[in-house]
């Protein structure tokens, strides 16, 4: 069956390039579209489409005032378009924490320049957050959301795929750990690594963690390298602990997370040192979860405890082998909390996870681990 799109834009050109792009795949059907955030919640209400992509910056209703309301009235995934600038990336985190599940940056000259590349990124996220629909009604309420930020200048689909996620985002109440609570031990480091709803689930996390958390924390996030910085300054205001887009030189310290920035690699080392290292083309992931997880295995033994939340696919799973492999321990967030178990279910598959835990648990799980 074909997956349902209710495409929401007020510019006509880029309304009927996206009907167009994803009209083409025969597995997606475009049901309707609309100009402003009140035609897209008459119409997620009317059509009831699988999935509404969602500008920001519209007339009448902006994208994400239209987001709050879809939730509360028809949760549906939405795929937010946001330009790559900071203030791009600071209203797209406040899209998320609204209840979008994901983005995808926003130009209209690639739209043009790499029209199949753009084909190929818009029908595979349609696809993969579609996928989040037959469990959306346990993420029907949103996180609570900061101020709104300003809008941005003109949204400038880009070529740099945007992984980076985050969804509406509260877990099932009656989801029921699978794990008892955790034991007691001098964690040296706490890492963890994260994409498709990711950045609300971060925030869940850390805003749990007392201000004297005892373990200094990484975090690789799936994210463009325009959005980190922001997203990195948003957990720094919601959360006791500090949080920072790691820097090449940073000390690991107690009470302090580190979010490896985009488009780069991050890894530690055994004297505590944070090295950033360029984005390898070969790798399909800048941040990938898996070269931070492999330092960490390298410099830390058994001493890190590594956590594993929601995203596609399966980054982190051969840095979580290499941690096990020290006598490190490894975390999995369990598929009723995950907007999309893929990262985490290739943990529990390939038998690595120690616990498995909902979202709502990790946090208070990782303050009676560390010592």
């Amino acid at each position: 069956m074909a997956v349902k799109v209710l495409v929401v834009d007020d510019s006509g050109f880029f309304r009927r390039r996206v009907s167009e792009i994803l009209s083409a795949d025969p597995t997606i059907q475009v049901v309707g579209t609309a100009t402003n955030g009140k035609e897209a919640i008459d119409q997620a209400l009317s059509l009831k489409p699988d999935v509404i992509t969602m500008d920001y910056e519209m007339p009448m209703m902006d994208g994400i005032t239209a987001v709050r309301h879809i939730m509360q009235r028809c949760p549906t995934p939405v795929l937010m378009f946001s330009s790559l600038t900071h203030e791009g990336a600071r209203v797209t985190l406040d899209a998320l924490d609204a209840g979008a599940v994901d983005y995808l940056p926003k130009n209209f000259e690639d739209i043009s320049r790499n029209p199949e590349k753009v084909k190929q990124l818009l029908c595979e996220k349609v696809h993969t957050i579609s996928r989040s629909n037959r469990r959306f009604s346990a993420y029907a309420s949103p996180a609570p959301a900061p101020a709104p930020s300003p809008q941005p200048s003109v949204s400038s689909l880009g070529s740099t795929p945007a992984p980076r996620a985050a969804a509406p985002a509260r877990a099932s109440a009656a989801a029921a750990s699978s794990s008892p609570a955790p034991k007691r031990k001098p964690y040296k480091l706490v890492a963890i690594g994260t994409s498709t709803g990711g950045p609300v689930a971060l925030q869940r996390v850390l805003t749990q963690l007392p201000a004297n958390f005892p373990a200094p924390i990484v975090l690789i996030q799936h994210m463009p390298a325009a959005f980190t910085k922001a997203f990195a300054e948003r957990l720094d205001k919601l959360c006791k602990i500090s949080v920072k887009e790691a820097e090449d030189g940073d000390i690991l310290r107690p009470g302090l997370a580190l979010l490896a920035p985009g488009g780069k690699q991050m890894m530690v080392d055994g004297r505590g040192t944070v090295k950033i290292l360029p984005g390898d083309e070969r790798l399909n992931y800048k941040p990938c979860v898996d070269i931070t997880f492999g330092s960490a295995a390298k410099s830390y033994g058994d001493k890190v405890l590594s956590v594993v939340l929601t995203g596609m696919g399966a980054d982190g799973r051969e840095g979580a082998r290499l941690l096990k492999q020290g006598g490190s321990t490894v975390w999995a967030q369990d598929e009723a909390s995950c907007v999309i178990y893929g990262m985490p279910m290739a943990i529990v598959k390939a038998n690595l996870a120690d616990a498995v835990y909902s979202l709502d648990e990790i946090g208070k799980h990782l303050v009676e681990a560390c010592v």
